[in-house]
């Protein structure tokens, strides 16, 4: 028996998906914030336990060890990354700081400028000048640069970024600058801008590869120890990590530019949404993750998740690479209850897994969101949690919410506790109003695809806010973001920078750059053994009318053979425009009829099919019966009484549960909540149906 493996560390679980044929095998423990590769181990251990194998020959039958890590959103949440330097073109010094001259938020008067990577006594510059059609204009001043290399040195720096004008275009004096950094700062990670982002804006590139720079050797240091640890356990194969576009690829890919993996977690439950959607017929979902730090929110439409390059802003940062479109926010189950200034608040601070939510008996003081989930009677205190590894506790507990009763002048625990619930989940449904509205979609028109540990414990009551009528949880919903991973592809997806109007365009220029970044691909794919015969090609064009800042990205020619470019002839052009008009109408509603667009950059993104753990499943009722194992007094919204309690594993496919109830599987808690019903599908995933 050959296995695959999916691994997604969240702030408070690490979790795991094996997929075994058709068989797919859940597991979670807590995360190791110390050192989280030893989370990793530890899991890896228990799946070899329950496959009745000692880790070594376990990992000899794995074809495949696949990994989100959420190491670089960590550097960037905590501000831990790298003590980082930038040398940049003379003139240029500040524009990092600058950076698009306005607030992400302009309503928020008290909104300060993020925390500077870069401060100006380590953002350096050199002369030196290459113009817009990659002509050198000013040569590069190597003594000027190995004297910007001494300052950085003397203030101890331990990453540098380095971004010259239009290196995109000719990248010849960050390549020698990069030569030159690398002798005069030993052992520093070295991040030039045309490796990480050669294109155009410039703030867009120096920003993306200042951030690549910082949460570069946390990355690197941390996947190299996770290779170093499988190898010595018996794992012969590459590792392969989620990247946030969507798909997989090698770890040796991922050295190039860290940065890939920046929200590569979340990206991995979307993916996997799609996937199930597709495969259950609703191909239009609202998905949603709440795990234990944080919940998640992101559209998939017509059944695919795509990937967008542009301004993506990601804990305040730009990084104009391909991400899958996630929205995040701080609520999840450790996110921690207080009251500020008389007001409840929860969240965006977070218990983790260290101490973790007090009901976790591991030293933790603040009451949480878990915590009140236990108090209502949502959770249990009479089983295993998280598949048995502990038990919740209610010691400590009401006490906790007795005094967040007591500042907001009362004094009762289980009130204040469902006050908590409810600002939560007023909180996570803003949340999505804000998402969609941004997207012109009224939720009513989606179904709702919940995950994450927490995920099934909130989503009917918040489809009901948002009029949606339909739930998809998955059987495998604790650990979905680590079975998405093994529903990515390995894929690479680059661009470059190629600037001209539809009407003047250079075919020759088009073919060179879209071979380069073919022959870019084929080396990384047979470099990891996939065979040049299955690797499928999507070229995108980058296109905007003139005069814009942003682009939209389309396929010119899709799922073809990598490097077949026999699609570019004398018709090119137009029908590159006739693409862009088509795409720019269905966006925007309307087209400039009378203005020639321009071509602001060419994509590829390439991809072998691998195989993909089993979906569909069909609402078949069988009029069979499921009794409860037990009742709970419990408060779903309508005050406490007595719930019937299911167990997920008495649940056959065709049975309904009526509501109130509460089903317990191993790894989440699904809740029925008043007006609306439960029932398995034939695949053996749950739907939650409002009533009436």
């Amino acid at each position: 028996m050959n296995y695959r493996v999916g691994i997604d560390i969240g702030g408070t679980f690490t979790d795991f998906a094996l997929l075994k044929g058709n068989e797919v095998v859940l597991h979670k423990n807590l995360s190791t914030p110390e050192d989280r590769s030893l989370g990793v181990m530890e899991g890896l251990g228990k799946l070899a336990e329950k496959e009745g194998l000692p880790l070594p020959e376990f990992l000899r039958h794995c074809e495949a060890i696949v990994h989100g890590t959420t190491v670089a959103d960590n550097t960037l949440i905590e501000m831990n990354g790298a003590l980082t330097g930038l040398i940049t073109t003379e003139g240029f010094r500040d524009e990092i700081e600058y950076r698009r001259g306005y607030k992400e938020d302009i309503w928020d008067v008290r909104l300060e400028a993020p925390q500077q990577i870069t401060p100006r006594r380590r953002r350096l510059t050199v002369p030196e000048r290459v113009l817009h059609d990659g002509s050198i204009h000013k040569e590069l001043d190597e003594a000027a640069l190995r004297e910007a290399c001494r300052k950085l040195r003397l203030q101890n720096v331990e990453a540098v970024a380095i971004s010259f004008l239009f290196s995109f275009v000719n990248p010849e004096h960050e390549r020698r600058a990069k030569e030159i950094v690398r002798q005069e700062i030993q052992n520093a990670y070295v991040s030039a801008s045309h490796e990480v982002l050669p294109r155009a804006p410039e703030y867009d590139r120096t920003s993306t590869t200042v951030v690549n720079a910082y949460v570069g050797p946390r990355v690197t240091g941390y996947l190299e120890r996770l290779v170093q640890r499988l190898g010595e356990g018996g794992y012969r194969n590459q590792l392969m990590v989620m990247q946030a576009s969507g798909g997989v690829m090698t770890k040796d890919y991922i050295d190039g530019a860290p940065i890939r993996v920046l929200a590569s977690g979340p990206a991995g439950g979307v993916v996997g949404s799609a996937h199930a959607g597709r495969a259950k017929g609703c191909p239009d979902l609202l998905c949603v993750d709440m795990g234990g730090t944080s919940y998640d929110m992101a559209l998939v439409l017509n059944g695919e998740a795509p990937a967008e390059a542009g301004w993506n802003m990601h804990h305040r940062y730009l990084v104009g690479l391909p991400m899958v479109k996630v929205e995040t926010l701080g609520a999840g189950g450790g996110s921690i209850c207080h009251v500020n200034k008389g007001a409840l608040e929860v969240g965006p601070r977070s218990a983790g897994s260290e101490p973790g939510p007090i009901c976790y008996g591991r030293g933790g003081t603040e009451p949480t969101v878990t915590d009140a989930l236990v108090i209502l009677g949502i959770l249990s205190t009479e089983q295993g949690f998280a598949g048995g590894s502990f038990r919740l506790s209610r010691d400590g507990v009401e006490e906790a919410f007795r005094q967040i009763a007591n500042a907001l002048g009362h004094n009762d625990a289980e009130r204040a506790a469902f006050d908590c619930w409810r600002v939560v989940n007023a909180h996570m449904s803003q949340g999505v109003r804000r998402t969609t509205a941004g997207k012109g979609i009224d939720p009513k028109d989606l179904v709702m695809l919940a995950y994450g540990g927490n995920g099934p414990a909130f989503a009917a009551i918040q489809a009901e806010d948002l009029g949606i009528t339909r739930v998809l949880v998955p059987k495998a919903s604790p650990t979905f973001s680590a079975l998405g991973t093994l529903v990515a592809n390995p894929t690479i997806d680059e661009e470059r920078s190629y600037i001209a109007s539809a009407s003047a365009l250079d075919v020759a220029r088009i073919r060179t750059l879209w071979t380069e970044l073919s022959d870019r691909a084929a080396r990384y794919f047979t470099a990891a053994q996939f065979r040049a015969e299955d690797i499928r090609a999507d070229y995108r064009l980058n296109m905007r009318y003139p005069g814009q800042n942003f682009s939209l990205s389309f396929d010119f020619a899709a799922d073809s053979p990598l490097g077949d470019l026999g699609f570019i002839d004398e018709t090119f052009a137009a029908h590159a425009i006739a693409l862009f008009n088509a795409r720019y109408l269905a966006e925007y509603g309307h087209i400039r009829e009378h203005e020639v667009p321009e071509i602001s950059g060419l994509r590829l993104a390439a991809h072998v099919e691998t195989p993909s753990p089993p979906a569909g499943g069909e609402l078949v009722p069988t009029g069979a019966q499921a009794q409860p194992i037990r009742h709970r007094r419990a408060n779903l919204g309508a005050g406490f009484e007595e719930v019937p309690v299911y167990r997920g594993a008495d649940l056959a496919p065709g049975m309904e549960v009526g509501s109130p109830a509460i089903i317990e599987e191993t790894f989440t808690t699904i809740v029925v909540y008043p007006g609306w019903r439960a029932q398995v599908d034939s695949a053996g995933d749950y739907q939650l149906l409002k009533c009436g």
